[in-house]
């Protein structure tokens, strides 16, 4: 068996090896080398360890997305570090929240958010730095007021070891939540990252020679954990940008050869007339997650393209999970496809935990080098999550097809997954129901064209009250990032309960499933 390698050593060897290859194509027109990335991997390195980080401090990230902000990531392991991305649409509570329960020893944020966190680096428990889309900040060394300016220490403000990481060594917490509206930290381990990077490099055909539009976000798996990963460690190149804009990918289709996304990227591709045979000629891979894929949709882009989407399955908790297939088999809508290597998935009975046949819905549970190692100082939470030969309870509610194909129906939990961004319901009903005009509120996330689910609020006015659904989403707008504000109020007498009590929101996704189906991409409420 080889020797256990990182995704920082890995870098490391693919900068060596190929020092003037383009990392980043940005949209300016500019590039940025696989050295000049390693260069400022070791800068930034460097300013790490004279702010006090240690092998397993936390080091928090909540920064617009730039070269830097992967350079940021990859130092933090070099060093040992533990990376801790947060989600830039957090508001200043949520932030405040995951900082307070995770205690890093650095918070690099962009240099705008500092006026609003300058406060945090008074005591001696945490470092605040800045990081820019251009590099600026103090993070390497510039201005921004954060208290560690100054000249970077050791050889020329460089650290050029490699921290000497193990398989269960954690690597990255990613904040998760459940139906409490608790966050909870996932501990991924650089195990983890590394089984789940090198399993989908093979299943997807990934090499050098691929030239990813990388138009996701990097504060979370998806962007940061699949797309950057497979990058660096097959040494290949991205188009790197900002965000997803339509044109600008229909015009760097001919350049590329991948596309990872999520499916509002396909609805909206699907809306230019430039989306062609021809456009799409170059392109080996289009691939979606993060949320379901309308069955319309794959097929429709096909249909337009002569593509097939692959269509995978992955969560915080895991990684990447299952895949429809690369070649050898028909990539089905609807379906993500089958276990990955060394991955192991089955359905099972919510209650007794027993195995069920193929065709039966139940849990999805998960088992491989994949899994996280746990919630982060929640060891009974963790617990709780696990059977007793290791699977991993998902919560998510799928069935598998007599091809072996698995497809998720739905959630066990309430969770509503929009634009690929997880939305909690508990957390946006307790802002409600502290309205003085509400009663009760259930949120439910049902269909949207764009955003594959979106969220409705059903509220009960309180007595004598006749609220309007806007005052309403203006009073919980400044406590929740803008992905979590429901598009649509719905206000009813009294929610429909089962005899022990219980909002039936599954009816309510009934009533409600239809809000959105004639609406265009994009649109907001009717």
């Amino acid at each position: 068996m080889a020797p256990f390698t990182t995704i920082h050593r890995v870098f490391a060897e693919q900068a060596e090896r190929r020092p003037g290859k383009a990392l980043f194509e940005l949209p300016d027109g500019r590039s940025v080398t696989y050295a000049e990335t390693a260069e400022t991997v070791r800068r930034i390195a460097a300013r790490l360890l004279a702010d006090g980080v240690t092998p397993g401090d936390r080091v928090a990230m909540q920064v617009e997305k730039s070269p830097e902000a992967v350079a940021l990531y990859l130092a933090t392991l070099r060093i040992g570090g533990v990376l801790l991305p947060l989600n830039t649409a957090y508001t200043a509570a949520e932030t405040d929240y995951v900082i307070g329960d995770a205690r890093p020893r650095v918070f690099v944020c962009s240099p705008e958010r500092l006026p609003g966190h300058d406060h945090r680096g008074e005591g001696d428990e945490l470092v605040v730095e800045t990081l820019g889309v251009s590099g600026d900040g103090t993070l390497l060394g510039g201005g921004g007021g954060g208290p560690a300016s100054g000249t970077l220490p050791g050889d020329g403000g460089h650290h050029s070891e490699l921290h000497d990481a193990g398989p269960d060594d954690p690597a990255s917490i990613l904040y998760t939540s459940g139906t409490t509206g608790r966050p909870k930290g996932a501990v991924l381990t650089h195990g983890n990252l590394v089984s789940n990077c090198r399993a989908l490099l093979d299943a997807w055909r990934y090499t050098a020679d691929d030239r990813l539009i990388h138009a996701l976000p990097i504060f979370h798996v998806h962007g940061l954990f699949v797309a950057v990963n497979m990058t660096l460690m097959a040494g290949a190149s991205m188009y790197y940008l900002p965000g997803f804009d339509a044109g600008t990918v229909i015009d760097l289709l001919p350049e590329a050869t991948v596309l990872m996304g999520v499916p509002t990227f396909y609805t909206r591709l699907l809306g230019e007339d430039r989306l062609t045979p021809e456009s799409c000629a170059s392109m080996r891979l289009f691939v979606s997650g993060s949320a379901p894929l309308l069955a319309r949709d794959h097929q429709a882009f096909e249909a337009r393209t002569g593509h097939a989407i692959l269509e995978r399955y992955g969560m915080t908790e895991t990684g990447m999970n299952t895949t429809n297939p690369y070649d050898g088999g028909p990539r089905k809508p609807g379906t993500v496809g089958k276990p990955l290597p060394g991955v192991e998935t089955r359905v099972t009975d919510r209650e007794s935990g027993r195995a069920l046949p193929d065709g039966e819905t139940g849990i999805i549970e998960v088992r491989g080098p994949n899994v996280f190692a746990g919630y982060w100082q929640l060891p009974e939470k963790t617990a709780s999550e696990f059977r007793a030969d290791g699977f991993f309870v998902t919560g998510d509610l799928g069935h598998v097809d007599e091809d072996g194909y698995l497809s998720i129906v739905g959630r066990d939990k309430d969770l509503v997954i929009s634009g690929g961004l997880n939305v909690y319901p508990k957390e946006i009903e307790q802002l409600l129901d502290v309205h003085p005009e509400v009663l009760e509120s259930a949120v439910i996330g049902v269909p949207h064209p764009d955003f594959g689910e979106t969220v409705v609020a059903v509220v009960v006015p309180a007595p004598g009250s006749a609220p309007r659904a806007d005052a309403l989403l203006d009073a919980v707008a400044g406590e929740l990032a803008r992905y979590k504000h429901p598009r649509a109020v719905r206000f009813v007498e009294a929610l429909p309960r089962n005899v022990m009590g219980k909002v039936q929101k599954a009816e309510l996704r009934r009533c409600y499933a239809d809000l959105f189906v004639d609406a265009g991409a994009g649109s907001d409420a009717p």
